[in-house]
């Protein structure tokens, strides 16, 4: 608990000096941060590139629910910001192996004007250098020298004429996509959000999808937020002596682990209204790798401490735990606990006698009857294989699924494989379907790197990621083997995270025991011997669950930086807000 509250109060001493504010979002995800909006992560992406699946794209946002109008005083990244990007490639290893870091700095072209653009000239100008670690942050290599921030989308005027800065947007926009010395290609600027979630509904006490006659909707529609993009090669994200090319398309080898964070000196002195003087250490103020954990997992009063831990620090960290052991929002799928009065999850119902035996409730035992039996020798939750990893106690039942899921990855090992080959019994083996098992830090999005990209243009695509891949290797009789195979969207998440999946969704039917179910253990209205097919009520009810809001409002790019360009301020209507 004291190491607990001096990261509080350390973090708490360094924002209120930094004295800034910003609007309501889903990204101000703990009390401390939403002050400081220019150091809020909001989003991070890992995937294959889909047009180039030799590298890796990571996108990491910031700068949350930026109004495209909201002039005179444009968004743009902060001064004496550390934004990083971490790479963890070794369990062996504990901390990041790659760290990407970029500093920015800001000027006016011509500071006589109160415009942001005039005369060709740019007020807030934001230039960066690019560092990268390959030795876990001991050194850094400047691989960008003076890269460019496009300007942001104000208007017509202030780009396309003879008086603004007489070009396109699109040609400012993507002359700001540049080649780094080491080979990455590397964008730095503002875009359209890419998240989309009805954020009124869902903090409305879960009222998702809505329930009364106003309509769901995008609460980031034509909103901007800051971009981070790096398009990276695979060979140079690879484990040291890692094989250039993967034995299968599950190859652990190439599980990646990848996080965000921005920080900022520890000490800011206001020594006059324009003059500000930053010293000390530097400290993390927000980091993100997962999304929703600090949002909806994380309680409040424990979410400024969630951001000032890494990764790595959580992992050794048994506060915050129980959080994932026991969800809060498992109460609201609960009819003995608060289901009832959250009706918009009707159909989130989580196993409390899956094959009529195991209950997965907040408080229950899970699996834990099992420990040390003979059922569970050779399987993940072996003591001899994993240790106490997935099955550490009594009462802990999302010790299986919840907790990997956001803190280990999942290893393709009994019995996290697909039901399909089991013949009814859990813990046997099944199809494989997923391998990112990297157990030596905590909240991270992690990537197998060897899982090819779904083509998003086919009909196979799907915004559901891994859940839709496991529903296909479950019904469809060309995966009725325990062979690896390809299964569209084995590339979506939680292995990773593309633009266009559906997290707020997937990750609702997961605390629903979607997970479990998909490796055999089924919903309660599946008797074995009785019912005729696990596909019961139950489980159509889970995969047919919908927010209602399903897509961004803007169509992606099928190029790097993949995301779509900001939005403009001059045509953007939020008064008609309720019918985006």
């Amino acid at each position: 608990m004291k190491k607990l509250l001096l990261r509080c109060l350390g973090c708490f001493a360094l924002i209120l000096a930094m004295g800034h504010s910003a609007m309501a979002s889903s990204h101000r995800e703990a009390p401390l941060i939403a002050d400081d909006p220019l150091a809020d992560n909001t989003d991070v992406y890992a995937f294959v590139s889909p047009d180039d699946p030799n590298t890796v794209t990571i996108l990491a946002n910031y700068i949350p629910m930026q109004l495209p109008q909201g002039g005179p005083n444009y968004y743009t990244f902060g001064e004496n910001i550390r934004y990083e990007i971490h790479i963890d490639n070794d369990a062996d290893n504990p901390g990041d192996e790659v760290t990407y870091r970029f500093t920015f700095t800001r000027m006016n072209e011509d500071p006589t004007t109160f415009f942001n653009i005039r005369l060709g000239a740019e007020n807030i100008k934001a230039t960066y250098v690019l560092e990268r670690s390959m030795d876990g942050g001991a050194n850094f290599q400047t691989i960008v020298e003076q890269g460019m921030v496009p300007a942001y989308n104000i208007g017509p005027r202030s780009i396309e004429s003879g008086v603004g800065l007489d070009s396109t947007y699109m040609e400012v926009w993507e002359n700001a996509i540049t080649e780094a010395t080491s080979g990455e290609m590397v964008f730095a600027g503002p875009a359209d959000d890419p998240f989309f979630v009805d954020l009124g509904g869902i903090f409305d006490l879960g009222d998702s999808p809505r329930q009364g006659d106003e309509p769901s909707r995008d609460g980031l529609a034509q909103f901007n937020v800051h971009t981070l993009a790096l398009k990276i090669p695979i060979a140079t994200l690879l484990k040291q002596g890692a094989p250039a090319k993967p034995e299968n398309i599950l190859d652990g080898n190439f599980v990646i682990g990848v996080w965000a964070s921005a920080s900022r000196p520890a000490m800011r002195t206001l020594v006059s209204g324009d003059t500000i003087q930053d010293s000390g250490d530097y400290v993390q103020v927000s980091r993100l790798g997962m999304p929703l954990t600090n949002e909806a997992v994380i309680p409040i009063g424990m979410k400024d401490y969630w951001n000032a831990l890494t990764p790595y620090e959580e992992l050794e960290d048994d506060v915050l735990d129980q959080y994932f052991y026991n969800p809060e929002l498992a109460l609201y799928m609960d009819d003995d606990q608060f289901g009832s009065a959250v009706p918009a999850f009707a159909p989130l119902r989580i196993q409390e006698n899956s094959l009529g035996s195991f209950d997965f409730t907040n408080g229950a035992d899970g699996l834990f009857s099992l420990k040390g039996s003979e059922a569970v020798q050779g399987t993940a939750l072996d003591d001899d294989v994993f240790g106490t990893l997935l099955l550490p106690g009594s009462e802990k039942p999302r010790s299986v699924d919840l907790w990997p899921i956001f803190h280990t990855g999942v290893p393709n090992v009994r019995p996290y494989q697909l039901a399909t080959g089991k013949e009814g019994d859990p813990l046997a083996a099944g199809k494989p379907f997923i391998n990112n098992f990297l157990p030596n830090g905590g909240d991270m999005l992690r990537l197998n790197m060897a899982v090819p990209p779904t083509d998003r243009n086919s009909d196979a695509f799907s915004s559901l990621g891994l859940v839709q891949a496991a529903v296909l290797g479950l019904t469809d009789p060309a995966y009725a083997n325990t062979e690896i195979q390809m299964i569209p969207n084995m590339d979506g998440f939680p292995n990773g995270r593309r633009l266009e999946d559906d997290v707020t969704r997937i990750e609702l039917q997961a605390v629903s025991g979607v997970v479990l179910a998909a490796i055999g253990l089924w919903y309660d209205d599946y008797t074995p011997g009785v019912t005729e097919s696990p596909v019961t009520q139950n489980l159509v009810d889970v995969l047919g669950y919908t927010t209602e809001v399903e897509s961004n409002d803007k169509a992606f790019r099928g190029t790097f930086p993949y995301v779509a360009m900001p939005w403009r301020g001059t045509e953007v209507d939020h008064t008609n807000f309720a019918d985006q």
